[in-house]
């Protein structure tokens, strides 16, 4: 074979898209810390107030404070509370899953339709019946509407801050995840001001559902670890 003619070169092999980790490695060990601290939160306070119908010192002046402060705004504290109901709860996992699945971002999806219900049903299923903390007769540990909406702001927090967030401007994102927060806070004051929970019940429901979403999006980045890219080959002559 002549030396003048040139063979085609072989084009390297395009490099697929690798999946990008929930937390950043630096952030999986204080995410675990975290975790670990709603943790003994939760099994804290279900140990101090097991099969009790009345508040402690703290439930019975923050309580009052709150209802105080907030009473007369029934109309706006009702459609708070329903933001923490199934329905709503539902279609806000929904959408953050929908959105998720549009950008491809796969990991996302699977935090967003596993987290935030693994975290209410624990709630309505596990804890509720387990402590039996009760208010005006019904279940109140933890509060089902801060695990659901604590548990939305914290996969929001995850979704926008983390190494797969979408292609958005940092201050945006920041007030996105202060947006989330503030609504789920509003939500835990409403329930205690209409007089469906305890604070306490409410500190309960917050470390849950965010310890759920950090348990999630740590489970789900061990299970499937990004994997470093190939280097590729130098193309022969």
């Amino acid at each position: 074979m002549l030396r003048g003619i040139q063979q085609p070169r072989q084009q390297a092999p395009q490099r697929q898209r690798e999946p990008r980790p929930l937390l950043p490695a630096a952030l999986a060990r204080p995410a675990a810390l975290v975790l670990a601290g709603c943790a003994v939160v939760t099994v804290s306070l279900a140990l101090a107030f097991g099969h009790q119908a009345r508040p402690d010192r703290l439930d019975a002046a923050v309580d009052t404070w709150v209802r105080d402060g907030l009473g007369r705004y029934h109309w706006p504290l009702r459609l708070l509370a329903d933001l923490g109901g199934l329905i709503p709860v539902t279609v806000l996992v929904v959408a953050l899953m929908l959105a998720c699945l549009a950008g491809r971002r796969w990991r996302g999806a699977v935090l967003a339709c596993l987290a935030v219900p693994a975290a209410v049903a624990v709630t309505e299923v596990v804890l509720k019946p387990l402590v039996g903390r009760t208010i005006g007769g019904n279940p109140s540990f933890p509060s089902g509407h801060a695990t659901a909406l604590f548990g939305l702001a914290a996969t929001c927090a995850v979704l926008l801050t983390g190494p797969s967030r979408p292609r958005l401007p940092g201050m945006a994102r920041l007030l996105l995840v202060l947006g989330a927060v503030l609504v789920a806070a509003a939500v835990a004051a409403a329930v205690v001001a209409l007089g469906y929970h305890y604070f306490t019940d409410t500190v309960a429901g917050t470390a849950l559902g965010t310890g759920t979403v950090l348990l999630t999006a740590l489970l789900i980045d061990r299970a499937s670890p990004a994997v470093a890219p190939r280097p590729s080959r130098a193309p022969q002559d």
